[in-house]
């Protein structure tokens, strides 16, 4: 094991905390002198949350332990993904019979429009890679990084620009440790920024089905964002939740049909985390489908 010292650590190097169990993989991504030593920000790899944390606590990770943890995440990942664009498949199995049309015949003709994304990252590497896995799962989506404090002053003009159907605005979040009152935004890194956004967009657009609003990142307050008019938030248990979690749960309400209340169970079912670490309100699908289909595009 490599115990990090001033002399020896770099910002980009990968760490764990020895104080919580090493069980989370943080790149280093500043330094600053203290009198206590030397304090280090650290931002998880995967998982949407920075922390300070000073030397003595950190251990850096080899590249073969960093290779392993990966591998079985991103195998976690490719089955999220297999198991969305399966079920696209066996949804569109179901079509409306037409008269003097067969089936064959309508299920070509049919063509489809999900809802549009507007996806604001506090992260330009985890929105990167969101964008990415929008891309593989044809999701059309619009993104922007914009800090956690300065995203309530930009959020709405952004969505007056975009326009979207979703709105999804995170970046990275985290409790104080040993906190006791788990409903106060100041015992919060960035909550009180998501629940302002948020507050913000419903002032311009209140309807919860007109546009649909993800918040929230690792241990975000999520009562506090869904009580600001979010449908859907982080972290009920105040968790760490993945990079992804956001796009696979929004992917579902892109993808159900508008005249369909999207299941949040089923929604959540295929992020990473899972129910400890998103959850929200009964939300109407964005996807119109549409006939027939037409011969130029």
């Amino acid at each position: 094991m490599n115990f990090i010292g001033d002399d020896v650590v770099n910002i980009g190097d990968i760490v764990v905390r020895k104080s919580y169990g090493r069980d989370v993989l943080f790149k280093i991504i500043d330094r600053e002198n203290t009198r206590e030593g030397v304090l280090f920000t650290i931002k998880g790899v995967n998982l949407r949350v920075v922390a300070d944390s000073l030397a003595d606590d950190l251990e850096l990770i080899s590249d073969e332990r960093v290779t392993t943890k990966e591998k079985v995440l991103n195998s976690r990942i490719k089955s999220s993904i297999k198991t969305i664009l399966a079920s696209r498949v066996d949804e569109s199995k179901s079509y409306r019979v037409i008269k003097q049309s067969s089936p064959k015949q309508i299920r070509e003709l049919t063509f489809g429009r999900p809802g549009r994304v507007l996806h604001i990252d506090g992260d330009s590497e985890y929105l990167n890679n969101c964008l990415k896995v929008y891309k593989q799962l044809s999701v059309e989506a619009v993104g922007r990084t914009i800090s956690e404090e300065n995203q309530p002053s930009e959020v709405v003009n952004l969505v007056k620009e975009v326009k979207p159907d979703i709105v999804i605005i995170t970046g990275h979040d985290a409790i104080i440790k040993n906190t006791k009152n788990f409903l106060d935004l100041d015992n919060y890194k960035n909550s009180r920024y998501f629940v302002e956004s948020v507050l913000k967009i419903r002032d311009y657009e209140p309807d919860y089905d007109n546009l649909v609003i993800y918040a929230g990142a690792c241990q975000s307050c999520y009562e506090a964002i869904l009580d600001a008019g979010a449908n859907f938030a982080s972290s009920p248990n105040r968790v760490l939740i993945h990079c992804l979690d956001p796009v696979f749960l929004c992917e579902k309400v892109a993808y159900t049909n508008f005249q369909k209340i999207v299941s949040v169970q089923d929604a959540i079912e295929n992020t990473i985390t899972g129910v400890k670490g998103i959850g929200g309100m009964q939300t109407r699908g964005k996807y119109r489908e549409g006939f027939p289909k037409s011969s130029y595009i």
